[in-house]
């Protein structure tokens, strides 16, 4: 009987005794094709990610819903296939909006805001009936309002709160001052009206006391509008969460049911439950295929892939593997760096890899899905081709030779 066992905890990247296998497709195969650096997209993973989430949240909350964080990846083709499965879009500027209407997400699922909310996109967003429009600062209801006046419509505001966590200066907040300033915005703002909190408490949280103590900042703000006879209808407890391969779905029902339990035990079960996930939706989703361009005798490997277009910005639970080498242990420490002309460019410090790595060696690097589009900086060298694999089915998405530049604008 053939031995399988998933790399990265990836049931789409698998080994099968000498061969590894990409959904359906021999890795073999898709170096006959193409050459490196090379990065994958893996369609039913995505599909497999959505479900689940959905899954495990509905199991608690009647009334839930969630929105796709499209600065995760904004790729059309990735973008395409989350809308198909009619969920909701979040985006934080009008060339994302463009592209999540563009791409088929309802306007009725989108939900728009970030630090800045600028006056083409509050008109584009209520010009095209969206769900709710974000606000950071007390003064942008204002805003809203007039623009929702000249349209003769009342605008959906979702009012961001500040997290209190290491001294974050996002979002409102709530003192003495800032709610009498906005129940008097929200009293005199016919045309806007006030239906969700949402508080972001950080990124790659897979700690259940941090979910917890989001929780009760969010409960003591709706508290704290309450007493000010602000109602919130609808709980946004934003993203955070990291690559579905990190938390497995274990850990996001106990998180779910945390979450139920805190709300019961403050009496607000009748509320909606929003969430905006972007990496576990998509970043496990991702791989690079890379190559070893040079082998340093303290250890130090160099790939054709480097911060330019795997940044560390993107915070992603890199795994690397030698493919060449698939059967060998990988428990040799080992640094690996890209090819940027600097000393910064580091993807791994004493990561265990093989022990006698060799230029032209094939690398895969895992979970890179979420984010290092969006952050990835180009310099100095050319996007790499990108594919969409579904089954034993694989499709050019992306060609530097042939297409424009991906990012919006």
């Amino acid at each position: 009987m053939n031995k399988m066992n998933s790399l990265s905890g990836n049931p789409y990247i698998v080994k099968k005794e000498e061969k590894i296998i990409i959904d359906l497709i021999p890795l073999d195969e898709i170096f006959e094709k193409y050459t490196t650096p090379l990065l994958i997209f893996l369609k039913n993973r995505i599909r497999d990610n959505i479900k689940m989430f959905d899954e495990v949240f509905k199991e608690e909350f009647e009334r839930f819903e969630f929105f796709y964080s499209l600065k995760a990846n904004y790729l059309s083709e990735i973008c395409e296939i989350v809308s198909s499965e009619k969920i909701g879009a979040e985006v934080v500027g009008l060339p994302e909006l463009r592209v999540a209407l563009n791409t088929g997400f309802s306007p009725e699922k989108i939900i728009v805001g970030g630090l800045y909310l600028p006056l083409d996109l509050i008109e584009f967003s209520i010009k095209n009936k969206i769900k709710e429009i974000i606000i950071h600062n007390i003064e942008d209801i204002d805003k809203i309002n007039e623009v929702a006046y000249k349209y003769s419509t009342v605008q959906n505001v979702c009012l961001r709160i500040n997290s209190g966590k290491y001294d974050s200066r996002m979002g409102i907040k709530l003192g003495e001052f800032s709610l009498k300033s906005l129940k008097k915005t929200i009293t005199k703002s016919k045309n806007v009206k006030v239906t969700s909190i949402l508080s972001h408490f950080g990124s790659q949280m897979n700690n259940i006391d941090q979910y917890k103590r989001h929780v009760k900042l969010v409960i003591q703000n709706l508290k704290l509008l309450k007493t000010h006879d602000i109602l919130i209808e609808n709980i946004n407890f934003g993203g955070g969460f990291p690559e579905a391969t990190v938390m497995p779905k274990s850990q996001l029902k106990k998180i779910a049911r945390m979450i139920k339990s805190c709300l019961v035990e403050s009496n607000m079960t009748n509320k909606r439950i929003f969430f905006e996930p972007g990496r576990y939706l998509v970043g496990d989703s991702g791989l690079f295929l890379a190559e070893i361009v040079n082998v340093n005798e303290d250890r130090w490997i160099f790939l054709n892939v480097g911060n330019h277009i795997c940044p560390k910005f993107a915070r992603c639970s890199l795994r690397f593997y030698n493919a060449t080498q698939i059967n060998n242990p990988h428990k040799f420490k080992t640094s690996i760096a890209g090819i940027v002309p600097t000393d910064q460019d580091v993807l791994a410090k004493n990561y265990f890899f093989t022990k006698d790595p060799k230029k032209e060696d094939k690398v895969i690097i895992t979970n890179t899905g979420a984010y290092c589009l969006t952050f990835s900086n180009r310099f100095p060298y050319p996007l790499p081709k990108i594919v969409l694999i579904e089954g034993r089915d694989i499709k050019t998405i992306f060609d530097p030779q042939i297409d424009n530049d991906f990012s919006i604008g």
